[in-house]
């Protein structure tokens, strides 16, 4: 087994760098959760129903696609690497179907479903192609559990960066002066954006395991080893329940500062004071897990988020316009560790899956994690879309009815707050504390010097 002891120093420069490539990334799944939906519904004119189905028909595709890229990582083998190709190959395709997600082709209703599904498909499987071989490069950058956790959070504060540039989308299109042509300049501009981090990631990242015979095995093996992974089925949980919250409030806000609050012209700050404040608080997090689980963190940040949201819950038009900016910036600090620690914690699991297995399969562990970050979103998408018609949303009206004015308060409140119980129901005695890790790779190095076949654990 070849030595996993990483070959170049993670110095913060090289650690900012690798960060852009989440950067964009998230630039495309932030905007589809943020900005997509509304601008389906109110801009192309698209049903709320039809647009929360585009979302889950193209995960349906990711299902696949995902582990597959992730597996094709594993063990692909060109010249100048095996994963970091990918990056060069996936960029021009990603910024292309971005911008074509923001213009308006068809007006039929069946037309324009049609058209937006097979744009969303093609960014999703562009998304595939650099980001699951993009993370599964983060255990092999780091090996160390405390400097895993330090690359992820220059990680997400470069993702978060991005998800501040799809917060002020409609800032932009509308100092554009709004309407359609406005969000496809937005677009375009941005799509650039999104292609231009991937060259220098690809420049400064860099890969140490060179997969073997012995080491290959097929992807349904693999598949399956994920489902009888007892930390990884309960790590699975964990960023689910995270991610479908974060998406679900990502979601609503637009939709709740507009029509709960009456507020438009706040909507992009209000999510710029949240995501603010999720930059700054990093570095508390990132201190304070030194010397605290990753998974303790999690279920602190997630009690914190709960909170916040209750304070929400009760907002009210009539409360003063500082309040919400101050209500937004106290859920940021939650929401930075929900956001950050399901990722710092993947490389021990899939260090303990090689104890274990005799395998390293990185690449197929964060594919599946990779489309379950997709398939949180899409989950979003579609409890939004069916609870808004079902309340008789119509987005003709300037007044909406009191059911839909509930409907998009539970939005924004009671079901982010469901869906991290569920992460914090799974953090409980979660098995893979930082001394099993120790004891996971004092067992890995005790093999490698004993030169015992990687495929024969024992």
């Amino acid at each position: 087994m070849p030595s996993q002891t990483p070959t170049k120093t993670l110095s913060p420069l090289r650690k900012a760098v690798f960060g852009l490539g989440d950067h964009s990334v998230n630039i495309a799944l932030s905007c589809l959760s943020l900005v997509y939906f509304t601008f389906l519904v109110t801009v192309a004119g698209l049903d709320p129903w039809r647009a929360g189905m585009i979302a889950w028909l193209a995960r349906l595709v990711d299902a696949v696609s995902d582990p597959l890229m992730g597996r094709l990582s594993d063990t692909i083998r060109w010249k100048i690497g095996r994963r970091r190709p990918f990056f060069l190959l996936g960029m021009i395709p990603l910024g292309i179907f971005f911008s074509l997600m923001w213009t308006i082709p068809f007006t039929d209703q069946n037309e324009m479903f049609f058209f937006y599904l097979l744009i969303y498909i093609g960014l999703a499987l562009s998304t595939t192609v650099v980001s699951v071989p993009y993370m599964a490069l983060i255990p092999e950058m780091a090996t160390d559990y405390d400097e895993r956790t330090s690359l992820n959070s220059y990680r997400s504060a470069a993702a978060i960066m991005g998800t501040m540039v799809a917060a002020a989308f409609f800032g932009i299109a509308e100092w554009l002066g709004g309407g359609a042509e406005a969000f496809a300049t937005t677009g375009l501009a941005i799509g650039i954006w999104m292609i231009l981090p991937w060259p220098f990631v690809y420049a400064v990242s860099f890969e140490n395991e060179v997969p073997t015979a012995s080491t290959r095995i097929d992807l349904w093996s693999s598949l399956k080893g994920l489902a009888s992974h007892a930390s990884y089925v309960r790590l699975c949980l964990i960023y689910v329940g995270g991610r479908i919250s974060m998406d679900l409030l990502g979601l609503a806000v637009p939709l709740y500062v507009t029509i709960w609050l009456g507020r438009s012209g706040d909507v992009h700050w209000v999510l710029l004071s949240m995501l603010a404040v999720v930059i700054l608080s990093l570095p508390f997090w990132l201190r304070y897990s030194l010397h605290q689980e990753k998974h303790r963190i999690f279920f602190i940040g997630s009690v914190w988020f709960i909170l916040c949201l209750g304070v929400i819950g009760v907002g009210d038009p009539s409360w003063p316009r500082w309040t919400m900016f101050l209500i937004s910036g106290l859920l940021g600090i939650g929401y930075a560790a929900v956001d950050l620690m399901p990722w710092a914690m993947i490389g021990e699991v899939v260090d303990e899956n090689e104890l274990n297995s005799g395998h390293r399969s990185q690449g197929v562990y964060n594919g599946v994690l990779t489309f379950l970050r997709k398939a949180g979103g899409a989950t979003a998408y579609m409890i939004a879309g069916f609870a808004l018609s079902s309340a008789g949303f119509d987005k003709e009206s300037e007044q909406q009815s009191e059911v839909v004015m509930e409907t998009i308060r539970f939005l924004t409140t009671a079901a982010p707050a469901l869906f991290l119980a569920l992460g914090l129901i799974a953090v409980r005695h979660y098995p893979l504390t930082r001394a099993k890790h120790n004891e996971v790779l004092s067992a890995l190095k005790e093999r490698r010097e004993a030169g015992l076949d990687s495929s024969n654990p024992s």
